[in-house]
């Protein structure tokens, strides 16, 4: 199986962790390179084989992997996260000004674990997107490693800014409740808090089972959940530094997400100069497979029209 060391750029609590990511790739490696980010707790799979396919189809190297602390990719063991504690005393910390608490890690590492990939392929620069947490990571990496980004695609995701990443209560207790640790239990609940925060018109319970049960069979490990929630919950807000971005940037969102409500996504593109915003009828937190064709048109397009920097 391929993995990448991207030790370069670690910054754990642990100095002789060694942070090796599994990575896939589809498409031609000399057609231009679109690196594909998870979200929270999400793996490899969550961007669908299909998906990422179709996108080499259409003329790119897709790269895609798993973060740390989920699928396959280095689980911190035993790093701990008091993830209540830490979410009170960051949400002082926004309000104040004052240091956030320490964590692991945050979405700055994140981004660095995704230059560490591109250097491990040879990759100067890529197209990158990213999908909720994702869409947070692929901002950051646009802010921290500009040179490396060709453009950039934020899908389902928001700025950090208070006011901007509002869910609904029941999405929001569905995603922070803890899985069940047996396989029956952990599909049905999976596909329980899945429906409460997908696209309601194109909700399939059997295909999210299946899916949900690949996920627990391919690495069921929740003890990375709260390391990567605590790295969403203290990193400050964007705003300033997105403002600032001179990058081609594509915001997608659905109108009917319940889990990053659409003006996460509009504000996203009201910040980054010269975003386009694409707003997404029917289309809650998932890529449903009757919306590909709108999803991959728009990567696709995007990322053949991104000019050079400004």
């Amino acid at each position: 199986m391929p993995f990448a060391s991207v030790n370069q750029f670690a910054r754990t609590d642990q100095d002789d962790t060694e942070i090796r990511l599994y990575y896939e790739t589809h498409g031609d490696p000399g057609n231009p390179a679109l690196l594909l980010v998870n979200g929270y707790s999400s793996q490899i799979i969550g961007w669908f084989e299909g998906f990422r396919e179709q996108l080499a189809e259409r003329g790119r190297f897709v790269v895609s992997f798993d973060n740390r602390d989920v699928g396959l990719s280095t689980h911190l063991d035993e790093v701990e996260v008091d993830l209540a504690a830490v979410s009170k005393a960051a949400a002082a910390a926004a309000v104040s000004g004052e240091p956030m608490p320490p964590v692991p890690y945050t979405l700055s590492d994140f981004a660095d674990d995704a230059a560490g990939l591109l250097d491990h392929l040879g990759i100067g620069a890529a197209h990158i997107a990213g999908m909720s947490m994702g869409g947070m990571i692929v901002q950051q990496m646009a802010i921290d490693h500009p040179d490396r980004v060709l453009s950039m695609t934020s899908i389902m995701s928001t700025t950090n800014e208070p006011g901007y990443f509002e869910a609904t209560p029941e999405a929001m207790a569905a995603l922070m409740t803890p899985p069940p640790p047996d396989r029956e239990g952990y599909i049905a609940a999976s596909v329980a808090s899945r429906k409460i925060s997908s696209s309601r018109r194109y909700f399939d319970p059997d295909r999210v089972a299946e899916m949900v049960a690949a996920a627990y069979d391919r690495m069921f490990y929740p003890e990375g959940l709260p390391r990567q929630m605590a790295a969403v919950r203290c990193s400050r807000s964007r705003v300033e530094s997105l403002r600032q971005l001179d990058v081609a940037t594509l915001v997608i969102h659905g109108r009917d997400d319940p889990l990053i409500m659409p003006n996460g996504g509009e504000r996203t593109a009201e910040l980054v100069p010269g975003a386009n915003l694409l707003l997404v009828g029917d289309m809650g937190h998932d890529l449903p497979t009757p919306l590909w064709p709108i999803l991959i048109d728009a990567i696709i397009s995007h990322t053949a029209h991104a000019g050079p920097r400004r």
